[in-house]
């Protein structure tokens, strides 16, 4: 009988080429699936405030009620809405008239490519906003990021700028391990496609998880369900995220170093359970270095301070407003605007 050659062959492993074409075809599905949930979550959350143009920047802002301005500016990540649903906004309103920006980025506000937006350079935007909408002599109310924007208005116009309070804030450069890759969305290249594909995926895998830690030690309350996740995914909103992330120590480190500058009315607040910033390593010691500011430190709370205690940072405002009127009783008429307070 003739032998029978076996034609029997191992199967071939995928060459880097086709590893590389399935790659591309998952981005792909990836960037579509994400430029789909985009026009879905900006369809279910059209602008419901105000747009008004500064330097050709056009920046969303909410405003309520009737009295003393008083202006909200919120933290990475988040937008305006943020105080609508924490329930800050509401309670401001019933003895103040409020603003709540979009921060240039977020929301429904632009962020041009061609302007590095340090906390100073937003500062500038919105003071020439205010000053745009009527609003003079204003207690600056700034969440955890916000915080940064806040202390570079009363630096930057001491004399405009009625008093500040600041809540949850980073204010001194600190190691954050996970700066590195938080902030890659933002590069040049690699951070597009990250953006635009695989980040808005993984955000909202983790955002229960990073919902509980901004919250804990206190539970999620119900009402932050209703906070629009994927608003805050779009690549453009990442990206802007991801850029105040990688400027953060290096704006904490320049503005601190001005902080004995500070001679307004300030209310600091933090929950002393923060796990994304240490109340002892920021607040506790900003006030230490800033004696004439207010402290106030809650044992149960962490992050997200605005939601469980709206009455506690109204109340802090309203001090700051009766400190401001005794300071003024001691300063000029001349003196009671700010010297600087040209559009430029």
């Amino acid at each position: 009988m003739p032998n029978r050659i076996s034609t029997f062959t191992e199967p071939r492993t995928p060459g880097w080429g086709s590893i590389a074409l399935l790659a591309a075809a998952g981005l792909a599905a990836s960037a579509v699936y994400v430029q789909a949930r985009k026009r879905e979550a900006e369809l279910a959350n059209p602008a419901q405030g105000n747009v008004i143009e500064v330097d050709g920047v056009r920046l969303h802002y909410l405003e309520h009620g009737d009295g003393p301005p008083l202006v909200l500016l919120h933290g990475n990540g988040l937008h305006a809405e943020d105080f609508a649903l924490s329930g800050l906004l509401d309670t401001a309103a019933e003895s103040h008239r409020v603003i709540a920006f979009d921060r240039p980025g977020f929301g429904h506000s632009e962020r041009p490519g061609d302007t590095s937006w340090t906390p100073e350079a937003q500062a500038r935007l919105m003071y020439k906003a205010l000053r745009m909408l009527g609003v003079e002599r204003p207690v600056i109310v700034g969440h955890a990021w916000g915080t940064l924007v806040t202390l570079a208005l009363a630096l930057d116009y001491p004399r405009y700028v009625r008093g500040i309070t600041l809540v949850s804030g980073y204010y001194y450069p600190s190691v954050r391990l996970d700066a590195p890759l938080a902030a890659a969305p933002a590069l040049p290249l690699l951070g597009q496609v990250l953006r635009n594909t695989l980040a808005p995926l993984l955000g909202r895998l983790l955002w229960p998880a990073l919902a509980r830690r901004m919250f804990s030690p206190a539970a999620v309350p119900e009402r932050f369900s209703e906070f629009p996740a994927w608003m805050s995914l779009r690549p453009a909103q990442l990206g802007a995220s991801a850029a105040e992330i990688g400027m953060m120590t290096a704006a904490a480190a320049r503005l601190s170093q001005r902080y004995g500058e500070l001679r307004l009315p300030i209310a600091v607040l933090a929950g002393w359970g923060d796990q994304l910033v240490s109340a002892e390593s920021h607040a506790v010691r900003f006030h230490q270095e800033v004696p004439h500011s207010d402290l106030q430190l809650e044992e149960s709370c962490g992050h997200m301070l605005h939601y469980a205690r709206p009455d506690l940072i109204m109340a802090a405002v309203a001090r700051l407003e009766v400190g401001a009127r005794a300071g003024l009783a001691h300063i000029p008429a001349w003196a009671q605007h700010d010297a600087g307070a040209t559009l430029h």
